[in-house]
Order: C-alpha cells, then sequence, then structure tokens
C-alpha cells in the first residue's frame, strides 16, 4: 500500500522529513537524537522509520546504521534529474529569448561533452546545435561553466587530456590557459565563448544552481557580433542570471528567496 494511503498528512510530512534526515546523516546519529533536532516525538520517529524500513523505502545496515532500500533506488533510477531541470528551465529559456530576439539554450555535461537539452529563440534554425546535439566542453560557454565547478579532481582529469584540439584561432588549447580560464568563470560567475567554437559566435553562460554541491546544467545566450553591438553586455548577462535564479527557485522552492539575492 503507498504511503499517501496509509499516512495522514502530518505524518507524512514527519516522515518525509525524518527520511531526508537520515540519508543526510553521515554520523550514524541514532533515530533519537535526528527526532530531537527535527522537533519531532522519538515515539513517532521510530513508527515512521518502522513504516519506511516496512515498505522497503529504508533497510537496515550492519551496525544499526540505516540506508536506501531497494524501493527507493528502483524510483531514484526512474528520475533523470538533469531533464528534471530542462522541463522546468524551457518557458523561462523561451520568454528570455523573445525578450533578447536572439539564441538560448541549456545544457549539462555527460562524459566529459555538452549535451544540448534545449535550443530556442530567434535564428535558432541557423545555428549548428540542436537538442540531442554533443560538443566539447571546454570551446563553448556551457561547458566552460560546468567545468568550472567540478569537483577538483574530476576537473583535472579533464584537463590532463590536453592539449585540446583548436576550432578556431580563438580556441584556448593548452591546459594550464583552460585551468586559469576556469578558476575565472568560478569566480565571476559566468562565462564567455569569444569565438571559440565558430568565427563571429559570442556566448554568455550562467550555472542553474540547485540542492546539489555542484550544478546539473547552465544557460546560454548565443549571438553574432552585429547582435552584440545592439545590445548591453551587462544587461543581457543581468537577464540570464535572472532567468537562472527563476529557474532555481522552481526546484528548490523553500531556498528560492536566498537563490535570487
Amino acid at each position: 500500500m503507498l504511503l499517501e494511503f496509509t499516512l495522514g498528512l502530518d505524518c507524512q510530512d514527519i516522515l518525509h522529513a525524518m527520511l531526508e534526515a537520515i540519508l543526510a546523516d553521515r554520523d550514524a546519529r541514532s533515530i533519537a537524537a535526528l527526532a530531537r533536532d527535527l522537533d519531532v516525538p522519538v515515539a513517532t520517529a521510530h513508527r515512521q522509520v518502522t513504516t519506511l524500513v516496512a515498505e522497503a523505502y529504508l533497510v537496515r545496515l550492519p551496525g544499526g546504521r540505516l540506508g536506501p532500500g531497494p524501493r527507493l533506488l528502483a524510483l531514484l533510477q526512474l528520475v533523470d534529474e538533469k531533464q528534471v531541470i530542462a522541463t522546468a528551465a524551457a518557458p523561462v529559456l523561451h520568454r528570455l529569448a523573445a525578450r533578447l530576439r536572439c539564441v538560448v539554450q541549456l545544457g549539462t555535461l555527460e562524459n566529459d561533452m555538452v549535451t544540448y537539452r534545449i535550443k530556442t529563440g530567434r535564428g535558432a534554425g541557423d545555428l549548428f546545435t540542436k537538442v540531442g546535439l554533443q560538443l566539447e566542453a571546454y570551446c563553448s560557454g556551457i561547458g566552460k561553466v560546468l567545468l568550472a565547478h567540478l569537483p577538483e579532481a574530476e576537473r583535472e582529469a579533464y584537463l590532463s587530456a590536453g592539449p585540446f584540439p583548436a576550432l578556431t584561432t580563438h580556441t584556448i588549447t593548452e591546459p594550464d590557459r583552460l585551468r586559469e580560464e576556469l578558476v575565472k568563470v568560478r569566480l565571476q560567475g559566468f562565462a564567455q565563448d569569444r569565438e571559440e567554437v565558430a568565427e563571429d559566435l559570442f556566448c554568455l553562460a550562467v550555472p542553474i544552481r540547485t540542492a546539489t554541491d555542484h550544478p546539473l546544467a547552465a544557460i546560454s545566450v548565443s549571438r553574432t557580433s552585429a547582435a552584440r553591438a545592439s545590445q548591453s553586455e551587462a544587461r543581457v548577462l543581468a537577464m540570464l542570471k535572472d532567468a537562472a535564479s527563476d529557474i532555481s527557485c522552481q526546484l528548490m522552492p523553500q531556498t528560492g528567496h536566498a537563490a535570487k539575492r
């Protein structure tokens, strides 16, 4: 029987809080300690844990610890978190593209390549990228953002594969130069592609923040030199950041206000 049919609304809230606390706990604290942190009666917490174990959302591990059960793991396999982000982002990016009258895209990182999941806006058909296409990460705005926010060991493993092929005379190919670029991207909060993928193509990109430590997706605005000359770079970047914050608010409603500041 599904949990929502076996529990009342208040009990569901407590159960969800307990499930999150148990899965996030790294110190193997007791159920009583977790219950105190959540301001939940200890007896109630134990009943909820018993229910979660009985429903196979949790399992008891050696040493008394609790871990994700087969039912929870099966549910997680059905979720493509990156596609969830893309779905939430789509209407925001359509509006942004209409306001800027240029191409707006969303991409994620898979196997060291950028996968484009959204492409919208005026001139979208003329740009060589397309939804589902993969592009090298080192030369694109989206790729630089996602590389810059990788854990250091993963980022260094990526850089060790260099030098990288030059797609234009502007492409950064040397690992040391790319490392410096990625540090800059991380500090300033956005990335630029200055004709590094194709001549007369300029991109600005920013990360989409979620509950994970490292952004799983980034969005970009792509323009020609003529289009750039007609728009304030600072205004475009501000609008891009606002769009990313709007998407983050949808994905993290409980912290959305903080995300927009």
